[in-house]
């Protein structure tokens, strides 16, 4: 009896985990596509236009791509959209983010992809927004139609 109850637990559980890899794939799929900065925040302060314009972001099927001005960044990236706020992990696999990760935060809004990064490594923010003093970063992005 004991173990039909272990099992049947297990089971619900398999199903859960199942339901929520299901969850995070279609979340994933809601974010391919190329983004453009709309406003940047470093630290407490906004990043003018001129620098913002530089940046383009391209996510396809958990994978990542940065370009800043001339430079490239890569990587891989997961989320978790059953937490509250959102979670996403950047880990970086070639240019300057190659062997670290990053702890964000997102919220996806059909077109609209907003996130705050802490570009320490340290903390994942808890919420959207920067403080003077930190390596908190906060983007808003849009997506780019074809």
């Amino acid at each position: 009896m004991i173990a039909r109850i272990l099992s049947l637990g297990l089971a619900m559980l398999g199903t859960l985990a199942f339901a929520d890899d299901k969850k995070q794939a279609e979340e994933i799929k809601k974010m391919d596509g190329t983004w453009l900065v709309v406003t940047g925040e470093l630290g407490g302060t906004a990043l003018p236009e001129e620098v913002t314009k530089t940046f383009t972001l391209t996510l396809d099927g958990g994978k990542y791509a940065v370009k800043v001005g001339g430079q490239d960044d890569k990587g891989t990236c997961t989320i978790d959209p059953t937490k509250k706020p959102k979670e996403l992990d950047i880990k970086g696999e070639e240019g300057p983010n190659k062997g670290k990760t990053i702890p964000c935060i997102y919220e996806l809004d059909g077109d609209t992809l907003k996130v705050c990064y802490d570009l320490s490594g340290k903390k994942r923010p808890t919420e959207f927004k920067t403080e003077k003093d930190t390596l908190l970063y906060l983007a808003v992005y849009k997506r780019q139609k074809p």
